[in-house]
Protein backbone atom coordinates (compact mmCIF):
# COMPACT_ATOMS: atom_id res chain seq x y z
CA UNK A 1 0.00 0.00 0.00
CA UNK A 2 1.16 3.82 -0.85
CA UNK A 3 0.49 6.70 1.16
CA UNK A 4 0.21 9.61 -1.05
CA UNK A 5 -0.48 13.17 0.97
CA UNK A 6 -2.62 15.61 -1.50
CA UNK A 7 -3.24 18.99 -0.24
CA UNK A 8 -6.16 20.91 -1.05
CA UNK A 9 -7.92 17.68 -1.88
CA UNK A 10 -11.54 19.33 -0.87
CA UNK A 11 -11.55 21.64 -3.93
CA UNK A 12 -12.51 21.21 -7.60
CA UNK A 13 -9.43 19.25 -8.88
CA UNK A 14 -8.12 17.58 -5.40
CA UNK A 15 -11.35 16.09 -5.03
CA UNK A 16 -12.06 14.30 -8.30
CA UNK A 17 -8.09 13.10 -7.90
CA UNK A 18 -8.84 11.40 -4.86
CA UNK A 19 -11.79 9.99 -5.95
CA UNK A 20 -10.36 8.82 -9.56
CA UNK A 21 -7.28 7.79 -7.80
CA UNK A 22 -8.83 5.65 -4.99
CA UNK A 23 -10.94 3.81 -8.27
CA UNK A 24 -7.93 3.44 -10.45
CA UNK A 25 -5.20 2.51 -8.21
CA UNK A 26 -6.41 0.35 -5.44
CA UNK A 27 -2.95 -0.26 -3.44
CA UNK A 28 -3.04 3.33 -3.07
CA UNK A 29 -4.14 5.65 -0.04
CA UNK A 30 -4.56 8.96 0.21
CA UNK A 31 -4.37 11.48 3.27
CA UNK A 32 -5.96 14.79 2.20
CA UNK A 33 -4.47 18.30 3.86
CA UNK A 34 -7.28 20.72 3.54
CA UNK A 35 -7.82 24.36 4.99
CA UNK A 36 -11.40 24.40 4.03
CA UNK A 37 -11.37 27.98 2.45
CA UNK A 38 -14.39 28.97 0.66
CA UNK A 39 -13.73 26.49 -2.20
CA UNK A 40 -12.97 23.44 -0.07
CA UNK A 41 -16.01 21.48 0.56
CA UNK A 42 -14.88 17.74 2.28
CA UNK A 43 -18.60 16.78 1.50
CA UNK A 44 -17.87 16.38 -1.55
CA UNK A 45 -15.97 13.02 -0.38
CA UNK A 46 -18.65 11.91 1.77
CA UNK A 47 -20.08 9.49 -0.15
CA UNK A 48 -16.56 7.23 -0.95
CA UNK A 49 -17.63 3.26 -1.25
CA UNK A 50 -16.34 1.44 1.90
CA UNK A 51 -13.36 -0.01 0.39
CA UNK A 52 -12.29 3.37 -0.76
CA UNK A 53 -12.89 5.10 2.60
CA UNK A 54 -11.20 2.97 4.74
CA UNK A 55 -7.95 4.08 2.61
CA UNK A 56 -8.94 7.95 3.02
CA UNK A 57 -7.65 10.38 6.28
CA UNK A 58 -8.64 13.82 5.86
CA UNK A 59 -6.86 16.27 8.14
CA UNK A 60 -8.01 20.14 8.41
CA UNK A 61 -5.22 21.95 8.52
CA UNK A 62 -3.00 25.29 6.53
CA UNK A 63 -0.51 24.30 4.90
CA UNK A 64 2.03 26.83 6.02
CA UNK A 65 1.31 25.73 9.50
CA UNK A 66 4.82 24.41 10.09
CA UNK A 67 4.30 22.47 13.21
CA UNK A 68 1.42 20.72 11.82
CA UNK A 69 3.17 19.30 8.59
CA UNK A 70 6.28 18.11 10.77
CA UNK A 71 3.70 16.47 12.15
CA UNK A 72 1.79 14.91 9.71
CA UNK A 73 5.20 13.84 8.07
CA UNK A 74 6.17 12.25 10.99
CA UNK A 75 2.94 9.83 11.48
CA UNK A 76 2.75 8.77 8.42
CA UNK A 77 5.42 7.06 5.66
CA UNK A 78 4.64 9.01 2.21
CA UNK A 79 5.36 7.98 -0.70
CA UNK A 80 4.78 11.17 -2.68
CA UNK A 81 2.98 14.84 -2.31
CA UNK A 82 0.69 15.43 -4.51
CA UNK A 83 0.18 19.30 -4.03
CA UNK A 84 -3.22 20.99 -5.02
CA UNK A 85 -3.65 23.70 -2.73
CA UNK A 86 -3.92 26.91 -4.03
CA UNK A 87 -6.07 29.90 -4.13
CA UNK A 88 -6.83 30.19 -7.91
CA UNK A 89 -9.64 32.39 -9.11
CA UNK A 90 -8.40 35.48 -11.01
CA UNK A 91 -10.83 37.80 -10.11
CA UNK A 92 -9.94 37.38 -6.28
CA UNK A 93 -6.64 37.83 -6.52
CA UNK A 94 -7.24 41.63 -8.29
CA UNK A 95 -9.48 42.22 -5.58
CA UNK A 96 -7.12 40.94 -2.64
CA UNK A 97 -3.49 39.62 -3.72
CA UNK A 98 -2.13 38.79 -0.33
CA UNK A 99 -4.00 35.84 0.22
CA UNK A 100 -2.55 34.38 -2.96
CA UNK A 101 0.76 35.31 -1.77
CA UNK A 102 0.94 33.65 1.86
CA UNK A 103 -1.23 30.06 0.29
CA UNK A 104 0.57 29.88 -3.23
CA UNK A 105 3.90 31.45 -2.74
CA UNK A 106 4.35 30.65 1.33
CA UNK A 107 2.54 27.61 1.58
CA UNK A 108 4.44 26.06 -1.10
CA UNK A 109 7.52 26.90 0.20
CA UNK A 110 6.59 25.80 3.84
CA UNK A 111 5.16 22.13 2.13
CA UNK A 112 8.57 21.81 -0.21
CA UNK A 113 10.75 22.58 3.46
CA UNK A 114 8.52 19.97 5.51
CA UNK A 115 9.01 17.52 2.21
CA UNK A 116 13.03 17.92 2.20
CA UNK A 117 13.09 17.08 5.51
CA UNK A 118 11.01 13.91 5.44
CA UNK A 119 12.80 12.43 2.30
CA UNK A 120 16.13 12.98 4.03
CA UNK A 121 15.37 11.15 6.75
CA UNK A 122 13.32 8.56 4.65
CA UNK A 123 14.82 4.95 4.39
CA UNK A 124 13.91 4.49 0.57
CA UNK A 125 14.42 8.07 -0.82
CA UNK A 126 14.72 6.73 -3.84
CA UNK A 127 10.72 6.08 -3.81
CA UNK A 128 9.86 9.62 -3.08
CA UNK A 129 8.37 12.22 -5.20
CA UNK A 130 6.63 15.60 -4.76
CA UNK A 131 4.44 16.70 -7.76
CA UNK A 132 3.63 20.57 -7.71
CA UNK A 133 0.25 20.85 -9.80
CA UNK A 134 0.37 24.39 -11.93
CA UNK A 135 -1.13 26.38 -14.49
CA UNK A 136 -0.71 27.48 -18.15
CA UNK A 137 -1.18 31.21 -16.82
CA UNK A 138 2.12 31.52 -15.96
CA UNK A 139 3.36 31.64 -19.14
CA UNK A 140 1.18 34.78 -20.14
CA UNK A 141 -0.77 35.41 -23.18
CA UNK A 142 -0.69 33.83 -26.24
CA UNK A 143 -1.06 35.26 -30.14
CA UNK A 144 -3.33 33.96 -32.79
CA UNK A 145 -0.46 31.70 -33.55
CA UNK A 146 1.63 29.20 -31.27
CA UNK A 147 1.44 27.09 -28.28
CA UNK A 148 3.01 27.26 -24.90
CA UNK A 149 5.73 24.69 -24.11
CA UNK A 150 7.79 23.52 -21.21
CA UNK A 151 10.51 26.03 -22.84
CA UNK A 152 7.87 28.96 -22.79
CA UNK A 153 9.27 31.86 -20.46
CA UNK A 154 7.18 32.75 -17.87
CA UNK A 155 5.01 36.18 -18.17
CA UNK A 156 2.52 36.38 -15.61
CA UNK A 157 -0.28 38.86 -15.70
CA UNK A 158 -2.20 39.04 -12.72
CA UNK A 159 -1.24 38.66 -9.07
CA UNK A 160 -2.74 34.73 -9.25
CA UNK A 161 -0.75 33.52 -12.25
CA UNK A 162 2.24 35.82 -10.43
CA UNK A 163 1.95 34.09 -7.63
CA UNK A 164 2.24 30.42 -9.42
CA UNK A 165 4.74 31.18 -10.99
CA UNK A 166 6.78 32.09 -8.06
CA UNK A 167 5.67 28.41 -6.87
CA UNK A 168 7.01 26.94 -9.56
CA UNK A 169 10.39 29.10 -9.56
CA UNK A 170 10.72 27.24 -5.74
CA UNK A 171 9.64 23.67 -6.66
CA UNK A 172 12.45 24.04 -9.07
CA UNK A 173 15.41 25.28 -7.06
CA UNK A 174 13.98 22.90 -4.19
CA UNK A 175 15.28 20.41 -7.01
CA UNK A 176 18.26 22.04 -8.24
CA UNK A 177 19.57 22.98 -4.67
CA UNK A 178 18.78 20.30 -2.55
CA UNK A 179 18.00 17.47 -4.90
CA UNK A 180 14.32 16.98 -3.43
CA UNK A 181 12.94 15.08 -6.53
CA UNK A 182 10.27 17.00 -7.99
CA UNK A 183 7.97 17.13 -10.56
CA UNK A 184 6.07 20.12 -11.71
CA UNK A 185 2.82 19.76 -14.50
CA UNK A 186 1.52 23.24 -15.86
CA UNK A 187 -2.38 22.63 -17.03
CA UNK A 188 -5.11 24.40 -18.98
CA UNK A 189 -8.38 25.11 -18.02
CA UNK A 190 -10.38 22.32 -16.23
CA UNK A 191 -13.70 21.75 -16.16
CA UNK A 192 -16.00 18.65 -14.58
CA UNK A 193 -18.22 17.90 -11.53
CA UNK A 194 -17.88 19.58 -8.26
CA UNK A 195 -16.35 22.68 -9.65
CA UNK A 196 -17.10 25.88 -7.65
CA UNK A 197 -19.68 27.82 -9.44
CA UNK A 198 -17.60 31.11 -9.49
CA UNK A 199 -15.71 29.82 -12.42
CA UNK A 200 -17.20 30.62 -16.20
CA UNK A 201 -18.77 26.84 -16.77
CA UNK A 202 -20.61 25.72 -14.11
CA UNK A 203 -21.44 29.74 -13.38
CA UNK A 204 -23.04 30.15 -16.91
CA UNK A 205 -24.95 26.89 -16.55
CA UNK A 206 -26.66 27.29 -13.51
CA UNK A 207 -27.25 30.76 -14.57
CA UNK A 208 -28.95 29.55 -17.60
CA UNK A 209 -30.96 27.32 -16.03
CA UNK A 210 -32.40 30.04 -13.64
CA UNK A 211 -32.69 32.31 -16.67
CA UNK A 212 -30.69 34.91 -15.10
CA UNK A 213 -28.01 37.15 -16.94
CA UNK A 214 -24.93 35.45 -18.58
CA UNK A 215 -22.02 38.57 -17.84
CA UNK A 216 -19.29 37.71 -20.92
CA UNK A 217 -16.08 39.46 -20.43
CA UNK A 218 -15.26 42.14 -23.13
CA UNK A 219 -15.91 41.09 -26.55
CA UNK A 220 -16.17 37.05 -25.25
CA UNK A 221 -13.26 36.26 -27.56
CA UNK A 222 -10.49 35.00 -25.11
CA UNK A 223 -9.39 31.63 -25.99
CA UNK A 224 -8.56 28.86 -23.64
CA UNK A 225 -7.65 25.41 -24.04
CA UNK A 226 -9.76 23.21 -22.41
CA UNK A 227 -9.16 19.72 -20.61
CA UNK A 228 -11.64 17.44 -18.45
CA UNK A 229 -10.37 16.83 -14.95
CA UNK A 230 -10.80 13.36 -15.29
CA UNK A 231 -8.32 13.18 -18.04
CA UNK A 232 -5.74 15.54 -16.18
CA UNK A 233 -6.30 13.02 -13.20
CA UNK A 234 -5.37 10.23 -15.33
CA UNK A 235 -1.97 12.93 -16.80
CA UNK A 236 -1.24 13.62 -12.97
CA UNK A 237 -1.32 9.89 -12.06
CA UNK A 238 0.86 9.15 -15.30
CA UNK A 239 3.69 11.82 -13.96
CA UNK A 240 3.70 10.74 -10.64
CA UNK A 241 4.45 7.08 -11.73
CA UNK A 242 6.56 8.00 -14.59
CA UNK A 243 8.00 10.98 -14.79
CA UNK A 244 11.70 11.94 -14.78
CA UNK A 245 12.21 14.37 -11.41
CA UNK A 246 13.16 17.25 -11.85
CA UNK A 247 10.98 17.89 -14.89
CA UNK A 248 8.23 19.92 -16.00
CA UNK A 249 5.31 18.45 -18.15
CA UNK A 250 2.47 20.60 -19.74
CA UNK A 251 -1.58 19.23 -19.75
CA UNK A 252 -3.70 20.48 -22.45
CA UNK A 253 -6.91 18.83 -23.57
CA UNK A 254 -6.27 20.14 -27.25
CA UNK A 255 -10.00 21.87 -27.24
CA UNK A 256 -9.27 25.51 -27.87
CA UNK A 257 -12.51 27.50 -27.77
CA UNK A 258 -13.42 31.35 -27.09
CA UNK A 259 -15.21 32.07 -23.78
CA UNK A 260 -18.13 32.91 -26.16
CA UNK A 261 -18.38 29.61 -28.12
CA UNK A 262 -18.22 28.25 -24.44
CA UNK A 263 -21.40 30.48 -23.37
CA UNK A 264 -23.27 29.29 -26.60
CA UNK A 265 -22.69 25.92 -26.48
CA UNK A 266 -24.14 25.60 -22.91
CA UNK A 267 -27.03 27.59 -24.14
CA UNK A 268 -27.88 25.46 -26.78
CA UNK A 269 -27.37 21.84 -24.24
CA UNK A 270 -29.38 23.73 -21.40
CA UNK A 271 -32.20 24.75 -23.97
CA UNK A 272 -32.40 21.16 -25.36
CA UNK A 273 -32.85 19.63 -21.70
CA UNK A 274 -35.26 22.83 -20.78
CA UNK A 275 -37.32 22.57 -23.94
CA UNK A 276 -36.30 26.52 -24.88
CA UNK A 277 -36.74 27.78 -28.45
CA UNK A 278 -37.26 30.72 -30.16
CA UNK A 279 -37.48 33.71 -28.49
CA UNK A 280 -37.10 31.65 -25.36
CA UNK A 281 -33.76 31.09 -26.22
CA UNK A 282 -31.00 30.84 -23.62
CA UNK A 283 -29.02 33.11 -25.68
CA UNK A 284 -31.23 36.40 -25.21
CA UNK A 285 -29.42 36.23 -21.75
CA UNK A 286 -25.83 36.79 -22.73
CA UNK A 287 -24.79 40.27 -21.89
CA UNK A 288 -21.14 41.62 -22.25
CA UNK A 289 -19.74 43.67 -19.25
CA UNK A 290 -16.19 45.21 -19.30
CA UNK A 291 -13.43 43.19 -19.62
CA UNK A 292 -11.16 42.48 -16.83
CA UNK A 293 -7.58 44.26 -16.18
CA UNK A 294 -4.89 42.13 -17.04
CA UNK A 295 -7.48 39.58 -19.22
CA UNK A 296 -4.75 36.99 -21.25
CA UNK A 297 -6.08 36.53 -24.60
CA UNK A 298 -4.92 32.96 -25.74
CA UNK A 299 -4.02 30.08 -23.88
CA UNK A 300 -2.56 27.18 -25.57
CA UNK A 301 -1.52 24.03 -24.19
CA UNK A 302 1.34 21.84 -25.97
CA UNK A 303 1.25 18.57 -24.42
CA UNK A 304 3.95 17.07 -27.14
CA UNK A 305 6.52 16.38 -24.22
CA UNK A 306 3.71 14.35 -21.90
CA UNK A 307 2.20 12.51 -25.23
CA UNK A 308 5.62 11.37 -26.80
CA UNK A 309 7.61 10.64 -23.36
CA UNK A 310 4.53 9.43 -20.83
CA UNK A 311 2.43 8.13 -23.69
CA UNK A 312 -0.18 10.22 -22.25
CA UNK A 313 -3.74 11.62 -24.27
CA UNK A 314 -6.70 13.19 -23.38
CA UNK A 315 -9.19 10.11 -23.21
CA UNK A 316 -12.77 12.65 -23.43
CA UNK A 317 -14.25 14.48 -26.27
CA UNK A 318 -15.08 18.11 -25.36
CA UNK A 319 -18.35 18.38 -26.41
CA UNK A 320 -19.28 14.82 -25.31
CA UNK A 321 -17.56 15.94 -21.66
CA UNK A 322 -19.32 18.81 -21.31
CA UNK A 323 -22.44 17.33 -22.03
CA UNK A 324 -21.78 15.01 -19.28
CA UNK A 325 -20.92 17.61 -16.68
CA UNK A 326 -23.68 20.04 -17.44
CA UNK A 327 -26.12 16.42 -16.87
CA UNK A 328 -23.78 16.01 -13.59
CA UNK A 329 -24.80 19.60 -12.10
CA UNK A 330 -28.71 19.14 -13.07
CA UNK A 331 -28.68 15.67 -11.49
CA UNK A 332 -27.02 17.36 -8.20
CA UNK A 333 -28.68 20.84 -7.56
CA UNK A 334 -28.82 19.42 -3.88
CA UNK A 335 -24.97 20.13 -3.70
CA UNK A 336 -25.13 23.33 -5.93
CA UNK A 337 -27.49 24.45 -3.31
CA UNK A 338 -25.59 23.31 -0.69
CA UNK A 339 -22.05 25.60 -2.14
CA UNK A 340 -24.26 28.55 -3.35
CA UNK A 341 -26.11 29.16 -0.01
CA UNK A 342 -22.84 28.79 1.78
CA UNK A 343 -25.13 26.19 3.82
CA UNK A 344 -21.87 23.84 3.29
CA UNK A 345 -19.80 26.39 5.32
CA UNK A 346 -22.24 25.01 8.67
CA UNK A 347 -21.87 21.70 7.47
CA UNK A 348 -17.62 22.33 7.81
CA UNK A 349 -17.89 23.81 11.05
CA UNK A 350 -19.74 20.87 12.52
CA UNK A 351 -17.69 18.29 11.41
CA UNK A 352 -14.30 19.87 10.98
CA UNK A 353 -13.76 23.33 13.02
CA UNK A 354 -14.84 22.79 16.06
CA UNK A 355 -12.57 20.16 15.85
CA UNK A 356 -9.34 21.25 15.17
Amino acid sequence: MKTYLVTGGAGFIGTNFIRHSLTVRPDWRIVNLDALTYAGNPASLEDLPPDQAERYRFIHGEIFNFSLLDSIFSEEDFSGVIHFAAESHVDRSILGPEAFVKTNVEGTFRMLDAALRFWRNKGNPEQFRFLHISTDEVYGSLGPEGYFTEQTPYDPSSPYSASKAASDHFARAYFRTYGLPTLITNCSNNYGPYQFPEKLIPLMLLNIKEEKSLPVYGDGRNVRDWLYVIDHCDALIRVLEKGKQGETYNIGGGAERQNIEIVHLLCDMLDRRLNRSGKDSSRRLIQFVSDRPGHDRRYAIDSTKIRQQLGWAPGYNFENALEATVDWYLEHMEWVESVRSGNYRKWIELNYLNRS
